[in-house]
């Protein structure tokens, strides 16, 4: 689609903007370098591995939760892996930042009197350690992990706990997000406006989101 930047006739039809954290606001850089380099040279060097031997190992232990909230939940990988991941998140924590413009999106959502909602999948834990860094919390109105819902985004679960919860009107609500999944999901859940975000990593690969209208960065919903 040519323009997927909100018209101000998308504007006067929301109430509530909920907005992903990672990979929409934050960069998901940090959560990738995470898993796919810090976690293992960590577990690796409690069992005298080499991180790729340590990679190769967690690789199919972590697949096999995706789509679950122990994915997500730095309990569930402490406890399974022996390490202190809210630690190793503060010690990494230099690599936390926004993407590009989200704070410009934030405010002018802010500007025009919508109800700012944040929608992770991120642990609690892993998001007091992310806001210390950046300060995110204090944009939004309400906030909720998935884990005080018991279901992941991409569950129907958690999209009628966020309704009971927020008592919006998925209607009148723009929802932005990374994966396609849980764009999926939103979608079914009624949500009216709904946008996907091409570029969650500054230093990954641009994801295409053919089903879904799409940008690289969320400020991008502003146009010029």
């Amino acid at each position: 689609m040519s323009n997927p930047a909100l018209t101000d006739a998308d504007w006067a039809a929301i109430d509530h903007v909920i907005l992903d954290l990672d990979g929409t606001l934050l960069d998901l850089d940090f959560d990738n370098h995470f898993w796919q380099v810090l976690v293992p040279r960590a577990w690796g060097a409690q069992r005298g591995m080499t991180q790729a031997e340590a990679r190769a190992a967690l690789v199919p232990r972590f697949r096999a939760c995706e789509g679950t909230l122990d994915w997500y939940s730095t309990r569930y990988w402490s406890r399974e892996l022996g390490l202190d991941i809210p630690a190793l998140k503060r010690e990494d924590s230099d690599r936390i930042r926004w993407l590009p413009g989200a704070e410009r999106f934030l405010a002018e959502v802010r500007r025009q009197g919508k109800q700012l909602v944040l929608l992770t999948d991120s642990h609690p834990e892993a998001i007091e350690v992310k806001d210390a860094r950046t300060g995110f919390l204090a944009h939004f109105d309400r906030a909720f992990s998935s884990h005080d819902f018991g279901a992941p985004k991409m569950q129907a679960a958690c999209w009628v706990a966020l309704r009971e919860a927020l008592g919006h009107d998925p209607a009148r609500s723009l929802f932005v997000d990374d994966t396609a999944k849980v764009l999926f999901a939103a979608q079914e859940a009624g949500i009216g406006l709904l946008r996907a975000i091409r570029r969650p990593d500054s230093r990954g690969v641009t994801r295409g989101h053919e089903e879904f209208v799409a940008v690289d960065a969320i400020v991008d919903l502003l146009g010029a």
